[in-house]
């Protein structure tokens, strides 16, 4: 669900700055890679930014495999909003206009040019 993960994300951001870059913890867990908490919330980001990101086939996982705007050469750019998302494929399910909320990945959008700058 979008906004608790933007909360999660936060919450990472606001502890890094407390603890500094001397804090690090495994992530993924059991991968053996430890990172401080402001790259937690960044790969966090970047894990929930590429459900809205095409690849290379021009697919976004959150339309799903047979969306029809998966398939029109008109629609394909359109980005649709969904209340929540499948937690293995990243398909958007529920309401599909929920600009509210998941429109918060436009603010980690917004954190992600500027962490590569």
């Amino acid at each position: 669900w979008m906004p608790v993960n933007y909360l999660v994300i936060e919450a990472l951001q606001r502890m890094a700055h407390y603890h500094g870059e001397s804090f690090r913890v495994e992530c993924p867990t059991g991968s053996g890679k430890y990172l401080t908490l402001w790259q937690v919330a960044a790969e966090l980001s970047r894990r929930l930014i590429t459900l809205f990101t095409a690849d290379l086939e021009g697919h976004r996982p959150a339309n799903g495999k047979a969306h029809p705007l998966q398939a029109s050469p008109h629609m394909r750019e359109h980005v649709t909003f969904y209340e929540y998302f499948h937690g293995d494929t990243g398909e958007g399910l529920g309401a599909r206009a929920q600009t509210g909320w998941t429109a918060l990945v436009a603010k980690l959008l917004e954190q992600s040019r500027l962490w590569r700058s």
